[in-house]
């Protein structure tokens, strides 16, 4: 069950993790230790998305991963420093990962989520879902994609896309294996921080990247 506490920003180095035939070992556990980076197998399966929203500059020098929850207070809160970050960087790459932590409500949204990048309007709908009031579920999530401009017959059956379906397994795969703690959970080079991150703590994190 995801930690829905507060807990004080924690950038971390991980340690050594596989991945075996395309799923990930068992012993993939965060850890302080400073000498043990990320395995390029995990980072490639991390970072290097074809179905998930990929944001910025592709070909930055610097991926920045966010687990996040559409039902996740801080979560919602991130997003305009997510908007600063690509505004001001034009070297960072970010990737955005659903993992619906919250329930039946959150999962339906995820799922409408990645079916509005087909249609090229990710952002739109992300940042309007973001902005909601209350829970976000199957009403809110279809309010928003209209007022998005989706085409909702269209939305509807890509949210049943058996490969939408293995997107949001993938992310909890890679969280669960992780041993991440809940959401929000960004992600950066060797680093990680769970929690409620200002836009000053996102900037250290992509400079320790840089500087590592």
């Amino acid at each position: 069950m995801a930690d829905r506490t507060t807990p004080t920003p924690d950038r971390r180095r991980f340690m050594q993790a596989g991945i075996a035939a395309g799923v990930l070992a068992t012993s993939a556990i965060p850890a302080s230790a400073q000498d043990n980076p990320m395995p390029a197998d995990l980072r490639q399966a991390l970072e290097q998305e074809q179905l998930g929203a990929v944001l910025g500059n592709a070909s930055g020098d610097v991926t920045l991963t966010e687990f996040f929850d559409y039902n996740c207070p801080y979560c919602r809160a991130s997003v305009a420093d997510i908007r600063q970050l690509i505004s001001e960087d034009p070297n960072l790459r970010i990737v955005l990962r659903e993992w619906p932590v919250f329930g039946a409500g959150s999962l339906y949204c995820a799922r409408a989520s990645l079916a509005s990048l087909r249609q090229g309007k990710f952002w739109q709908f992300h940042e309007g879902l973001m902005s909601i009031e209350g829970q976000a579920d199957d009403k809110s999530a279809l309010r928003i994609a209209e007022a998005a401009g989706l085409e909702m017959d269209r939305l509807r059956r890509d949210m049943d896309d058996i490969e939408i379906a293995r997107q949001i397994e993938h992310s909890w795969i890679l969280a669960e294996k992780m041993g991440l703690a809940g959401t929000p959970t960004f992600i950066a080079g060797d680093f990680g921080a769970f929690g409620k991150q200002s836009l000053d703590d996102l900037r250290a994190m992509i400079a320790d990247v840089r500087r590592a």
